[in-house]
C-alpha cells in the first residue's frame, strides 16, 4: 500500500503515483505605518494542498476502473482521512480535482497509456496551529516569572545566613 484515501487505496493494482508535491502556506499581511518601516503579522496557517500524478499502463497497473472509483468517492463531498503507507497521517482531505489523459489506443479504443493528476486540500486544523507565538510567550513568560521567584527566594534566604 502506498497511500490510503478513506476506503481507496492507492497500490500497484490501482492508482500507483509517481510524485506527490505537499504544498503549505503560511498567512502573512502586512500592516503598513506612518513615517517607518511596514510592519507584519502572522495571521495563521494557510492551505494545504497534495497533488499526486503518475502513469498508468491498463495491462500492468489499474486504469479506468480505479478512476472511476476514486471520482466516485470525490463525489460524496466528503473530507476523507489521507494516510502514508509508511503512516504519516496528513489529516482530513477533500478531492478537488482530478485530470486524466488517455493516450496510445488499441484498435478498441481502450487506451494503453493514462497520465492522471489528482489535487487533495486539507480541511481540517493542523494541531500545529495551536502552538502560535502567544501561546509561546505566555509559556516563556511563566517559566521567567517562576526563575524570578526562586532566585528571589534563593537570595533571601542566603542573606539571612550571612
Amino acid at each position: 500500500m502506498m497511500m490510503i484515501y478513506g476506503m481507496f487505496v492507492f497500490e500497484l493494482r490501482t492508482l500507483p503515483y509517481q510524485q506527490l508535491r505537499h504544498s503549505m502556506n503560511w498567512r502573512h499581511v502586512k500592516n503598513d505605518r506612518i513615517n517607518r518601516s511596514a510592519k507584519w503579522q502572522y495571521i495563521g496557517a494557510g492551505e494545504t494542498q497534495i497533488n499526486l500524478d503518475g502513469v498508468l499502463y491498463p495491462e500492468i497497473t489499474g486504469g479506468d476502473v480505479s478512476l472511476t472509483v476514486l471520482a466516485t468517492q470525490a463525489y460524496t463531498g466528503r473530507p476523507w482521512p489521507l494516510i502514508s503507507g509508511a503512516g504519516q497521517i496528513y489529516g482530513m482531505y477533500v478531492l478537488t480535482g482530478l485530470q486524466a489523459t488517455h493516450t496510445e489506443f488499441d484498435r478498441y479504443g481502450k487506451a494503453k497509456k493514462i497520465e492522471f493528476s489528482i489535487s487533495f486540500q486539507r480541511c481540517d486544523e493542523d494541531l500545529r496551529e495551536r502552538l502560535q507565538a502567544s501561546s509561546v510567550g505566555d509559556l516563556l513568560s511563566g517559566l521567567k516569572d517562576k526563575a524570578t521567584s526562586a532566585y528571589n527566594s534563593a537570595s533571601s534566604t542566603l542573606s539571612g545566613l550571612f
